[in-house]
């Protein structure tokens, strides 16, 4: 297999030039704006909305509102689209880049029944012929990059990754997102990157490789195997946005960097739940706050025990208590000197 060199170009995606090769994945009901600014502070070059269905009669919905909110966002602003059908993927594509997204991802790689029962999703890659439809209606449709996030096939019988990736860059996407599972096993069992290799040495095209990656050396080994131009992190991150500045550290000098402090961590909390609160308004807020919590607290020893006490919490300022419980005084913590310094 190739190796990535670390003195080659950095990625492109159309005009736009990654900082680094460490995306955030878009993963529903977590990469909403507040979790994005977490992860690109801490180092991710790039983040990608949740997915946006491509209906727009859904749009008024307070999900899709919500989804859809990019306001003060540094770009590139990269918004994920749903759906089945070509005309109102190309018209949902239009009317996003009209609302300020600068890249659009096509979404081919969720495997929720939800979403395939619709023949929407990975369940796409089961008709190629709509696949290009798909692909060239969207690119048509807007002036701005075109990405595509897919799994390697349907099931083990129906790897067609490759014959999709073909197709793409024909039809002028400029950049694959390539999780290394079928639709079928979701996420269960181990990725696989020989397919991610086998399309990287087909196409010309930046392709990134997800899956599975979640410390520097597994983003090493990953982009020395499959020759993919950058790694995209998904439920590595939830609860760790410190994984992209751990990521791009081991990538820059080969070493492991140091985690985060106990300061550092309720400084990064406490900043996640006030935009959560900002971002949603306090109902909300504090309930969509229990799961990126729980995923906080996920690697300590208590954190079972923690969660117990957290999620009966109704108010924001019971939320901030528990903190202050946890961790001391908000007034007494600093941001580390090591945040951020390590983003290459």
């Amino acid at each position: 297999m190739t190796e990535t060199s670390l003195h080659t170009d950095l990625p492109c995606i159309g005009m736009h030039q990654l900082p680094n090769r460490v995306i955030l994945a878009p993963m529903a009901g977590v990469t909403d704006r507040p979790f994005r600014q977490r992860c690109r502070e801490l180092g991710a070059g790039l983040v990608v909305s949740e997915m946006v269905t491509s209906d727009k009669r859904l749009w008024n919905t307070v999900k899709s509102r919500t989804r859809m909110n990019h306001a003060g966002e540094p770009g590139p602003r990269a918004v994920q689209i749903a759906g089945g059908d070509a005309e109102m993927l190309a018209e949902a594509a239009a009317l996003n880049a009209e609302m300020g997204a600068e890249i659009i991802d096509i979404n081919m790689g969720c495997p929720a029944k939800k979403v395939c029962n619709k023949a929407a999703g990975s369940a796409l890659m089961r008709d190629e012929r709509l696949v290009g439809e798909i692909l060239d209606a969207v690119v048509r449709a807007v002036d701005i990059p075109v990405t595509l996030k897919m799994r390697t096939g349907w099931c083990d019988d129906t790897r067609n990754a490759l014959i999709i990736a073909r197709m793409a860059e024909s039809a002028g996407i400029q950049a694959l997102s390539i999780h290394g599972r079928t639709r079928q096993q979701k996420y269960t069992g181990e990725a696989e990157y020989d397919t991610i290799a086998a399309v990287k040495a087909a196409v010309s095209i930046p392709i990134f490789a997800n899956g599975d990656i979640d410390s520097g050396e597994k983003a090493r080994h990953v982009l020395d195997y499959t020759g993919a131009d950058a790694v995209m992190i998904g439920r590595a991150a939830q609860g760790n946005p410190w994984i992209f500045r751990e990521i791009n550290h081991y990538l820059a000098t080969g070493q492991v960097a140091c985690g985060p402090s106990d300061a550092e961590r309720a400084h990064v909390m406490r900043t996640h739940l006030e935009a959560l609160y900002e971002f949603y308004g306090d109902y909300m807020g504090v309930r969509i706050a229990r799961k990126h919590v729980g995923w906080y607290l996920a690697t300590r020893e208590d954190g079972s025990e923690l969660k117990r006490h957290f999620n009966p919490l109704e108010e924001p300022d019971d939320q901030r208590q528990f903190l202050t419980r946890l961790f001391g005084e908000p007034e007494g913590i600093a941001r580390t000197e090591t945040q951020g310094s390590h983003a290459a």
